[in-house]
C-alpha cells in the first residue's frame, strides 16, 4: 500500500460503518412506514435514539477525507451528481426533523404525517446515495468540472439497482437489530414482529442483490469484469454466505451472533465494489493520479488517527451502552445489572503497544520518500489507531462501569 492509497483504505472503512450503521438506521424508519402498531414505531425512535447522530459522523469523515485527499475526483463527483446528492442532504435535514418533532412537540395526531415525512425522507436519502455510488462505479461520472450529464450520470439502470439494494439492504440489517433489541428487552410481541420481517426482508435483499448483478453485467462491462474477477469474487460470495448464514440464525433466534453477520454481508458488499473498481477513482483517473500532494496526504493520515483517538473509543463506549440494554426502559425498571465491555481486557498492554507502533509509524511514514518502507509506516499508524482505540475505549468502559 503506498501513501497515496492510505486515505482511500481510511475511506473504504468509513463507507462501509456507513452502510452498516446508518444503513441499518435508515431502515429502522422503513417498518414505520404505514405502521398502525404504536409499539413498533416506538421501538424503533428509542433504537435509534442514542445513534443516529452518531451514525453520520462516517459519512462527514468520508467525504472530508476525500475532499483533501483526492480533490480533482471530489470536484468531479459533487459537479456531476449535484442532484441525487442534493436530495440525499435534503432527505437528512428533513430526517432529522420529523424525528426532533416526533420526540419532542408532536401531539398524538399528527404523529402519523410526521412518521411519513420519517419514512418516506429515510428511504429517500439511501436511494439517493445508491444512485450516487452507481453512477460513480458504472463509469458515468468523468473527471472535470460537471462534464458528465447532470441527468444520466444517475438515472440508469445500475444507479437505479445500487439504490434499491441500499433501501432493501437497510430494512433487512434494521429487521434483524431490532429483533435483537427487543429480545434483550424481553418483548416478545416485537421480536416475532421483527423477526419475521428479518426473514422476509432477508430474503427479498438476497433477491435484489442477485438481480443487481445481472443489471451491471448488462449495463457497466468494466465493473462486471472487475466483480467476477478475483479478489472482489470473494467478498460477493462471502457476502451470500454471510446473508444465507444470517437467516439461519435469525431463524434460530439467535439475534446477536444474527446482528454481526448480517452487517458483514453488507460490509462485503461495499468491499467487492472498492476491489472490483480498483485501481481507478473515476474513468482514466487512478488513485495516484487523483492524490493530492505528499505533504497533505501525510497531513491527512496523521489528522485521521489522532483524531480517531477521541471519535473511536466514544463510539465504542456509546454502542457498547446500546448492545448492553443500559438505554432501555425495561432495564432502566428493572434495574438490570451493569456491564463493563472491559471487564476481561487489559488497556495498559494495548496502550504501551499503541505507543509503540506510533513511535515506529510516524518517523518512517514522514521520512522515506517512498516505497515499503514507507508502507510499513502507514500499517504502523493504522495499527495505532486501531489498538489506541480499543484500549482507551475499555478505559472508558472501566470508568462509566466503575
Amino acid at each position: 500500500m503506498t501513501l497515496a492509497e492510505a486515505p482511500l483504505v481510511l475511506m473504504l472503512i468509513g463507507l462501509t460503518a456507513y452502510a452498516v450503521l446508518g444503513g441499518a438506521d435508515f431502515g429502522a424508519a422503513f417498518w414505520q412506514l404505514g405502521g398502525r402498531s404504536r409499539a413498533r414505531r416506538d421501538h424503533a425512535y428509542e433504537a435509534m435514539g442514542p445513534v443516529w447522530e452518531a451514525n453520520h459522523v462516517w459519512l462527514v469523515f468520508v467525504l472530508t477525507v476525500c475532499w483533501t485527499a483526492y480533490p480533482e475526483a471530489f470536484a468531479s463527483i459533487f459537479s456531476t451528481l449535484t442532484i441525487p446528492l442534493f436530495v440525499a442532504g435534503l432527505g437528512i435535514v428533513l430526517r432529522g426533523t420529523a424525528y426532533a418533532v416526533h420526540a419532542g412537540t408532536a401531539r398524538e395526531i399528527e404523529r402519523r404525517s410526521v412518521d411519513a415525512v420519517f419514512s418516506l425522507s429515510s428511504i429517500l436519502t439511501p436511494f439517493a446515495l445508491g444512485a450516487a455510488i452507481g453512477g460513480i462505479a458504472s463509469g458515468r461520472v468523468p473527471v472535470g468540472n460537471a462534464e458528465g450529464d447532470l441527468l444520466t450520470s444517475w438515472v440508469n439502470p445500475t444507479s437505479f439497482a445500487v439504490g434499491v439494494v441500499a433501501v432493501v439492504t437497510g430494512a433487512y440489517l434494521a429487521a434483524v437489530y431490532l429483533a435483537g433489541d427487543a429480545a434483550r428487552a424481553g418483548r416478545d410481541d416485537l421480536v416475532a414482529a421483527f423477526r419475521m420481517r428479518a426473514l422476509a426482508a432477508g430474503a427479498v435483499a438476497g433477491a435484489t442483490a442477485l438481480t443487481g448483478l445481472v443489471v451491471v453485467s448488462l449495463d457497466a462491462e468494466r465493473l462486471r469484469d472487475g466483480l467476477f474477477g478475483p479478489p472482489a469474487l470473494l467478498a460477493v460470495i462471502g457476502s451470500g454466505v454471510a446473508g444465507l448464514g444470517t437467516l439461519e440464525l435469525v431463524r434460530r433466534r439467535r439475534f446477536e451472533a444474527a446482528r454481526y453477520l448480517a452487517s458483514a454481508a453488507v460490509a462485503a458488499i461495499v468491499v467487492g465494489w472498492a476491489l472490483a473498481q480498483r485501481p481507478e477513482l473515476l474513468p482514466g483517473l487512478t488513485v495516484e493520479e487523483a492524490a493530492a500532494g505528499r505533504p497533505t496526504l501525510l497531513a491527512t493520515v496523521v489528522g485521521v488517527a489522532l483524531g480517531a483517538l477521541v471519535v473511536v473509543p466514544s463510539l465504542v463506549l456509546l454502542f457498547g451502552l446500546v448492545l448492553r440494554g443500559r438505554f432501555d426502559r425495561e432495564a432502566a425498571r428493572t434495574g438490570m445489572e451493569r456491564r463493563s465491555i472491559a471487564a476481561t481486557s487489559r488497556p495498559r498492554p494495548l496502550l504501551g503497544a499503541a505507543l509503540l507502533a506510533l513511535a515506529v509509524g510516524l518517523p518512517l511514514t514522514v521520512l522515506p520518500a517512498g516505497g515499503p518502507v514507507q508502507a510499513v509506516g502507514v500499517v504502523a499508524l493504522l495499527a495505532f489507531v486501531a489498538l489506541g482505540s480499543v484500549a482507551l475505549g475499555s478505559a472508558a468502559a472501566r470508568a462509566d462501569a466503575g
